[in-house]
């Protein structure tokens, strides 16, 4: 038997990646648009706080448990940037090519291209659950100039993985879940919930 679970995002890339992590556990996972929920507004400075927001915001509104990732790419370079603002990292339009040409020229002028992503999956049971559970993950990679592959979203074709030498968006699908932040903080979550 399938359990409804809200995600807390109308980010498509993210309901698939998650949806596949999350189907072997039975959970069927739907975006919280489908639903008629307006997203969450995202005030806070923190991944944590962003992502606990989301989810009560979604579970409140839908009735059901609710699961919110909040995540983005972090360059020490750049002081973190951009940060939880990695979705408008170039703007309110949330526009991959831009978010990709701003990271590209600021981090021009450094030596250090290193990166990480970093995601926060928080579940709650119900939207004043006040034990939520909250896993975390970090990705390391180095940001290369040139964009490469054409799988994943984001910032994935300038992110290359440290140790692989590909992109993220170079890498199959399974190979990307396995090894992500994403699924670094699934992999957490579901330990946590088991």
């Amino acid at each position: 038997m399938t359990q409804p679970l809200v995600l807390a995002s109308n980010n498509r890339g993210k309901l698939v990646e998650l949806s596949q992590l999350l189907s072997p556990l039975g959970f069927a996972l739907t975006a919280q648009g489908e639903l008629g929920i307006p997203e969450a507004d995202e005030p806070y400075p923190t991944f944590v706080e962003n992502a606990l927001a989301k989810a009560r915001h979604a579970a409140r509104l839908s009735g059901l448990p609710a699961l919110a990732d909040d995540s983005g790419l972090c360059v020490p370079a750049l002081g973190g940037a951009p940060g939880v603002l990695s979705a408008r990292y170039a703007g309110e339009s949330k526009s991959d090519a831009a978010n990709n040409a701003k990271l590209v020229r600021e981090l021009a002028a450094h030596v250090d291209q290193s990166a990480y992503y970093y995601c926060v999956l928080v579940f709650v049971r119900h939207a004043d659950d006040p034990q939520p559970v909250i896993a975390d993950g970090r990705w390391l990679g180095d940001i290369v100039a040139a964009p490469r592959g054409q799988g994943g979203f984001g910032y994935d074709p300038h992110f290359v993985v440290r140790g692989l030498g590909k992109t993220a968006a170079e890498l199959p699908a399974e190979e990307k879940n396995r090894l992500s932040h994403r699924g670094q903080a699934l992999r957490a979550l579901i330990d946590k919930l088991t």
